[in-house]
């Protein structure tokens, strides 16, 4: 295809996956997560573009600074140069504002910690929540492409964690209200064929890789899926039509949670403490803690 019918084709798919999904109404308030990455830039373009048509939706970029040395300052300065290039709102939110310290600072001197992708995950989910509401966001939307969507699947599934699998899906949405909605526009989508829209258009992406992806179990999966679908070209497709399937099968089997406040922060958690408290260190039997985060 030529560019101009590659990038229609592409927001053609885009635009399926959202009514397939039900994923938006017109009166929504998205709050985009924009990391400064292919994915998040080209998924803001996108629904920017798709917005003109629906008067009454708006649209705000939510940026999470880690607190990574060398690679979130360029991403946090290219996301803020394309909301104002687009017109889109931009909220910026840090881990040393809401937990203390950046990630750096956090792991430093840590003893038998967990991968840094475990932290981060965790801090960054809250950030995006806290961030999203603070605007007055009505749903999330995230970046999440065809092969992340297989990943975390696959991880889910390697991992033992049966609820997670039961319940990962393009829409997540909470019966019990405590957390705002969270969709996966870009999920039928290639990563190559996102970073291949964003070239067409123009876009600049974030060049630094974070210094701590080589601990992640999901950069080794990322590897073999690559090669397999090298191989083998179609079986991230079928792959993700399956767990969907199995998904929809699993979901009703598994029990709903019930949810309260955390005694820190008031974030929604089953818990006494929200994992992210945990994290930074809270636990039940604590007596005494540090300071309530400041949310």
């Amino acid at each position: 295809m030529c560019k101009s019918c590659f990038k229609d084709s592409v927001e053609r798919r885009v635009r399926r996956t959202i009514s397939h999904w039900s994923m938006f109404s017109p009166a929504d308030h998205i709050a985009v997560a924009v990391s400064g990455g292919k994915d998040s830039l080209t998924l803001l373009m996108i629904l920017k573009k798709l917005s003109k048509r629906f008067a009454s939706t708006k649209i705000t970029a939510v940026t999470v600074d880690e607190g990574i040395a060398g690679y979130r300052e360029e991403a946090v300065e290219l996301a803020s140069d394309y909301c104002k290039k687009l017109g889109v709102d931009h909220q910026i939110v840090s881990f040393e504002e809401l937990y203390g310290n950046g990630l750096d600072n956090f792991l430093m001197g840590k003893q038998n910690r967990l991968t840094a992708c475990s932290y981060c995950g965790v801090f960054r989910r809250k950030a995006i929540n806290v961030a999203a509401r603070k605007v007055g966001a009505t749903k999330i939307a995230t970046g999440h492409n065809l092969d992340d969507v297989v990943q975390t699947y696959l991880l889910n599934l390697f991992q033992g964690d049966v609820e997670r699998f039961a319940r990962f899906s393009p829409v997540l949405r909470d019966p019990r209200g405590g957390f705002l909605p969270r969709v996966k526009p870009l999920c039928e989508v290639p990563e190559k064929e996102v970073a291949l829209y964003g070239y067409a258009e123009g876009l600049t992406f974030q060049s630094a890789s974070c210094p701590y992806m080589s601990e992640a179990l999901r950069n080794e999966l990322r590897t073999v899926l690559n090669r397999l679908e090298l191989a083998h070209p179609g079986v991230l497709f079928s792959a993700y039509r399956a767990m969907t399937r199995l998904r929809g099968l699993a979901e009703p089997n598994v029990p709903r949670s019930e949810l309260r406040a955390c005694c820190s922060c008031g974030e929604p958690t089953t818990l006494d403490f929200c994992e992210a408290c945990k994290m930074v260190g809270f636990t039940i039997d604590e007596t005494s803690r540090p300071a309530t985060i400041n949310l």
